[in-house]
Parts: C-alpha cells; structure tokens; sequence
C-alpha cells in the first residue's frame, strides 16, 4: 500500500500520508486510485470529522505524476485521461475538512491536492513550483487550482518560470497559498492541532461551511477546468519528445528561490 492512513478516534481526526518517499512521494496509478477511495471511504466513516493529507520522508509532499507511469490516452483530439483529476477529496464529493501538511517539495500535480484542501500549513523549508512548461507541457488543471488560492500574476509568474523557481515557503504564506508557517518538521503537528479543532465543532455545520466556501468559486472553477483538457492536448509536446527533454537534464541545472 503507498497510502497510510491513520485515525484518531479521539480526536476524529484522520491522517493520510502518501508513503512513496523513494520516488518523493510521486503517484503512479495504483496510489492515484487508493488516494481516491481514501477519500469516499471518509464520506461515510462518522468517525472521520476532519483530515490532514501529507508526504513521508520530509523531502517532499509530492511531486505529481509518476514519470514511468503509463497512462494511455484517447485517439480523440477532445479527451485526455488524466489520473490526478480524482485524487483530491472535493472530486470525490468528500466535504470534510482536509489540510494539508507540506514538507520539502511541492510541485507539479501536487497542486490538485493543494487545490482541493482547505487551507495550507507548511514548514519553512517547504518549496512550491510546476515545472511543466520546462517540458514542454500545459499547465492547465494545476493553473486552474492554484487561481483559486493565489494573486493570477503570481500564478503566471510560476507557471511560466517552470523549473528556473520555486516558491519559498515565506512566498507563499505572503501570497495566501499556506495559512500558517511552522518550523522544520513541525507542519503535520501543527495540521493535525487544527484539525482537531475543527473535528470538535458539530460536524453537519463543519461541513455545510466547507461547502458554501467551495461553492463561492465553483462556476468559475468549473468553467475553467473545462478548457483543460484541450489546452493540453493543443500545446503538449508529444510524449517522445518530453521524454527526451526529461533524458537530457533540462530543468535541472539550478534554481532560484523566490
């Protein structure tokens, strides 16, 4: 299992971690799918009122797709199968609170959990980037996220910089990415301490308030991430050439932190 899921029935707060650190927590299929049912077992676990969703190892929260995950595609110009688009708990009609807890990297299609948590704590040493466009990829779904949580210059600014910045962890509390800053190693305590909290106020209120701040951008969510998949299949690079973008070293020659 690449998920580890533990409860506390005290509290009645779960704490999901993706358990993949050799590969910095990337999701290959299989986790994609778990991290889904994950989360529809929530709906209907009482005992689960709130949940934090985290990366183990300390290097990174996750860092998106899995680079030797297969995933065929549809002949049709129109369709793009993507994994990730049910690996956030709001896809999976989960309204229960989720924060998420980040240490080290963040980037990439880890930006659909981040889009769909409720808020963000993160460590001082926690980075944020996408680094599509270095590959010759759309930023689309993960664009889309990220403007519901982010100023649209600083959005672009890190779409577009692809893998040449990250976003400190100090950037991104200023920008209203991440609601509270902890010390190293100190983000998951600080996340299940607020999740806590929230699991001890009624839950039917708790939830009913998760979703009246979701559905405040959902028209404009939902019309946007309707774009999506034909954006990416207009302005990907075929597979074959971003694998050799990927086999050459682009991207990976240094970075600044912003």
């Amino acid at each position: 299992m690449s998920i580890r899921v533990e409860t506390d029935e005290d509290t009645g707060v779960a704490l999901v971690t993706l358990d993949r650190p050799a590969k910095h927590n990337a999701l290959d299929l299989e986790t994609a799918a778990e991290l889904g049912s994950v989360w529809r077992d929530f709906r209907h676990d009482a005992s689960v009122r709130a949940a934090v969703v985290t990366g183990a190892g300390g290097k990174a929260f996750c860092t998106g797709v899995d680079r030797s995950a297969e995933v065929p595609q549809p002949p049709s110009p129109y369709s793009v199968d993507d994994p990730l688009l049910t690996v956030g708990p709001k896809a999976n009609d989960l309204w229960k609170p989720v924060i998420a807890a980040v240490e080290g990297m963040a980037c990439g299609g880890a930006f659909y959990l981040l889009g769909e948590s409720d808020f963000v704590i993160a460590s001082h040493e926690a980075t944020f980037f996408d680094p599509h466009t270095t590959y010759g990829m759309v930023s689309a779904y993960e664009t889309v996220y990220m403007a519901q949580r982010m100023p649209a210059g600083e959005v672009a600014r890190t779409a577009l910089m692809g893998t040449a910045e990250r976003l400190t962890a100090r950037r991104a509390y200023e920008i209203g990415l991440v609601s509270e800053l902890t010390g190293p190693g100190g983000a998951v305590a600080a996340a299940l301490r607020a999740a806590a909290v929230v699991a001890s106020h009624p839950t039917d209120a708790v939830q009913g308030t998760v979703r009246a701040v979701w559905s405040a951008g959902e028209a404009a969510r939902a019309q946007a991430l309707a774009h999506a998949p034909h954006l990416v299949v207009l302005g990907n690079l075929p597979p074959e050439r971003q694998a050799e973008l990927f086999a050459s070293g682009r991207g990976r020659g240094g970075f600044r932190l912003r």
